[in-house]
């Protein structure tokens, strides 16, 4: 909308430097730029070699970088063949349009030529019968013109003798401006014939006149008259002569004093834009409606002005000070008003109230420039409207978000953070569109005012979206609790919610944070080409307005850095959980293992917490990895560890410590595992990368401490029970028993006396261990 103004060469200029600043991966390089040995930049240059382009592709990509860049390109192949499309759309409706327009007028002029010949005909023949008739009645008018001056002769000797008594009635009913009409309409005759003929109506009427300057210099001085009322009495004294040169001071003071009550007060100024929004309250004097009192008072201000300056020719100066102090209080009063949540529906009522004042006020003090002077105020009141329009939309996204409710219980039931997702997402998606539908209605007003804005309008949106993601960013960050801030917000995520809360909302803003790079900022980047294309008031020297690929970046290392932090959160939970089992038993003096500790009930626990969080945000992984090893070293069954091995069923010290050699050189000869890799937006990846987090901090835990045979056969116990959970829960099991054997063996290196467990004793505990929880769980399969 609003773009058949511009040229179609700039329009489509102007859509290639948008999609080039959303894809663009250096913003800063330039397509015209030469080089003298070619870059993965130039295929936009005239210069470019395709030839030369592939081999630099294929010499610095691998072949998951050709299938990326394969993919990349055939969608800005799409989106360029589809800007072509619709351009040569447009331009072949204008066309058609045109070649219509151009049939109808041929077929309208055939035939013109002879209609014109017989209105000519016509037309000469109703002037010969004009002239005959003239003729015939000639000697008649010139006797009935005698005639009537006569007439007229003896009505203005009439008039003259009913003057007193006309004056009379004028002054009964406070007729003043029609006695003041009569008079100075006879004023001509008193001065050539009232010494004589008309002298006795000559002297009455100048003390019926006496009688009415009197009552109107009682009127002009009375606080109670109006300002309408007084500015017509002076004008009435003035065209009897009478001297009013002393009263302008006064006069002028009783404008300025009447400002106040023309000013739109902030309480009413949201019934004046309703009434003004209104087409059945709009020209209905009899409503009095806020709109029509207001715009009668102003009509009465600007006739008392008119009336003033015909006064007072010498005040303009004063009167255009009068009337832009007019025009800057009812801006002030309307930035105060848009500080409110209100619709540009409210706002375009009350500019439309202002601007009809400025065209009225324009009509008798043109000189005052007031257009001119009503729009350099004008921008603050739209510009902060734009402003507190995107501040409100930040804030209801906050209260999205922070209406988020984790409790575990809950969490199983109710989903809550897949609500709380699902809102968000559709307060940022719809919320951005709804504020650019509400900023639409500024374009397509035809308010004088706002046509003079359009420009500004555009840029200050495009800043607007631009400031506003920035903040959403930053607000992502504070919620989240990685950015400290002395702001209200930072109440509302510590201290008032659990740890539990904040770490589910972590999670979700990480997840509303791709959201919002893959769909809303295209999105957004859509409606602004299509709507608000243009602009151009801020200057081209200092860039667009609104650049998506930047904050396309920024929400791409939003969602990464959160992703992240919520894997932390949970890591730190958990290891604050293994570092208490781990430092509070006297591990020296620890007992011979009865069952499975404890701390493997809370560690499941926590897990299981954490999968049912990942469940409600993230989908899951395209393909489920089980990696299984069958080199030496294997450990993907409890009974190839070589600390488990019957040769290690004996209690005999030195042959445990044999056997752990042997255990460090099967090492040498395992096969190689990956354990930290690049956290996916998976439920399987970020619950793997949290289970290797712990399991390297239980290896760290147990290598502070000091432990005898039984506490060595405990943690081996412990650690094979969580063999199989953990397996159920991960994508990459090879690294699972990888780590787990890790804590097993740096148990038997801080051990005065590796002996393990025998395997069925240690089968035993285990069993006992699962037959215990499927009697406390009998529903769990």
């Amino acid at each position: 909308m609003g773009t058949d103004d511009v040229p179609l060469d700039d329009k489509a200029k102007r859509m290639r430097d948008l999609l080039s600043s959303f894809y663009s991966p250096d913003p800063s390089s330039t397509p015209n730029a030469p080089s003298k040995h070619g870059t993965l930049d130039a295929i936009n240059t005239t210069s470019f070699d395709p030839d030369q382009y592939m081999n630099l592709l294929v010499q610095k990509s691998n072949l998951e970088a050709l299938l990326k860049r394969h993919v990349e390109m055939a969608a800005e192949i799409k989106n360029l063949d589809t800007d072509l499309q619709m351009l040569v759309y447009e331009n072949y409706n204008k066309f058609i349009s045109a070649t219509d327009s151009i049939k109808r007028m041929k077929s309208n002029i055939v035939g013109m030529e002879a209609n014109m010949g017989q209105l000519l005909d016509k037309i000469m023949s109703v002037q010969s019968r004009s002239d005959g008739v003239n003729t015939s009645l000639f000697e008649k008018r010139e006797h009935i013109e005698k005639l009537h001056r006569t007439r007229n002769l003896l009505r203005k000797v009439q008039f003259i003798y009913d003057l007193p008594a006309r004056l009379g009635k004028c002054i009964k009913s406070e007729a003043y401006a029609d006695a003041v009409k009569f008079y100075t309409g006879a004023m001509p005759i008193f001065k050539a014939y009232g010494d004589s003929s008309f002298q006795d109506c000559k002297r009455a009427s100048e003390d019926a006149v006496a009688i009415i300057v009197k009552n109107l210099q009682g009127k002009l001085f009375s606080d109670s008259e109006s300002i309408q009322a007084r500015a017509e009495a002076a004008v009435l004294l003035k065209q009897l002569d009478f001297p009013v040169d002393n009263l302008q001071a006064k006069l002028l003071e009783k404008l300025e004093q009447s400002l106040w009550d023309l000013q739109l007060k902030t309480d009413e100024i949201e019934n004046v834009s309703m009434d003004s929004n209104d087409p059945s309250k709009q020209g209905k004097v009899s409503d009095l409606s806020p709109t029509t009192a207001h715009e009668a008072s102003v009509r009465e201000f600007a006739e008392a002005i008119r009336a003033y300056r015909i006064i007072f020719p010498d005040s303009g100066r004063q009167l255009i000070t009068l009337a832009q102090d007019l025009v800057i209080n009812h801006f002030e009063t309307t930035e105060q008003y848009v500080k409110r949540r209100i619709s540009s529906a409210n706002l375009l009522g009350v500019l439309r109230t202002i601007w009809a004042d400025v065209l009225l006020m324009d009509e008798v003090l043109h000189e005052a420039v007031l257009p001119d002077f009503s729009l350099e105020a004008a921008q603050g009141a739209v510009k902060k409207y734009v402003a507190s329009t995107f501040t409100y939309l930040l804030q209801d996204i906050s209260d999205v978000l922070l209406r988020v409710n984790v409790s575990p219980k809950e969490a199983a039931e109710e989903h809550p953070l897949q609500v709380a997702l699902e809102a968000s997402r559709k307060a940022v998606l719809q919320g951005s569109m709804d504020v650019l539908l509400d900023f639409c209605q500024f374009l397509d007003d035809d308010l004088g005012l706002l046509v003079k804005l359009r420009d500004f309008i555009i840029d200050w949106v495009q800043e607007g979206f631009q400031g506003f993601l920035s903040a959403l960013d930053d607000r992502f960050l504070l919620l989240s609790g990685r950015k400290n801030s002395s702001s209200p917000d930072q109440g509302l995520t510590e201290g008032a919610h659990s740890e539990k809360v904040l770490a589910g909302l972590v999670l979700v803003l990480a997840q509303l944070s791709i959201f919002i790079e893959q769909t809303v900022i295209p999105r957004i980047t859509e409606e602004i080409a299509a709507s608000f294309s243009g602009g151009g008031a801020r200057g081209i020297e200092n860039g667009p307005a609104f650049v998506p690929g930047e904050i396309c970046r920024i929400f791409r290392s939003a969602g990464e850095k959160l992703l992240h932090h919520y894997v932390n959160m949970r890591t730190q939970r958990v290891s604050a959980l293994l570092r208490k089992r781990f430092s509070t038993p006297n591990w020296v003096k620890h007992k011979e293992p009865r069952e499975v500790h404890m701390f493997v009930d809370l560690f499941l626990q926590e897990l299981k917490a954490i999968g049912i969080e990942v469940k409600q945000i993230l989908p899951q992984g395209l393909l489920r990895k089980h990696w299984r090893s069958d080199s030496n070293g294997s450990t993907t069954s409890s009974r190839s560890n070589p600390l488990r091995d019957d040769k290690m069923s004996r209690s005999n010290t030195q042959r445990a410590r044999s056997q752990l050699l042997e255990t460090h050189l099967a090492k040498l000869f395992k096969q190689k595992v990956e354990i930290f890799t690049k956290v996916e937006y998976t439920q399987e990846s970020v619950v793997t990368t949290i289970v290797k987090l712990c399991l390297k901090s239980l290896q760290e835990f147990v290598r502070l401490q000091t432990f005898n045979r039984s506490g060595f056969q405990q943690i081996q116990l412990d650690i094979q029970f969580l063999r199989t959970p953990l397996k159920e829960i991960v994508e990459d099991e090879a690294v699972i028993d990888f780590l787990l054997d890790e804590v097993i063996v740096a148990a038997s290196e801080r051990c005065l006396d590796p002996t393990p467990l025998e395997p069925p004793i240690l089968d035993r505990l285990i069993q006992a261990k699962l037959a215990k929880l499927k009697e406390q769980n009998p529903i769990t399969p």
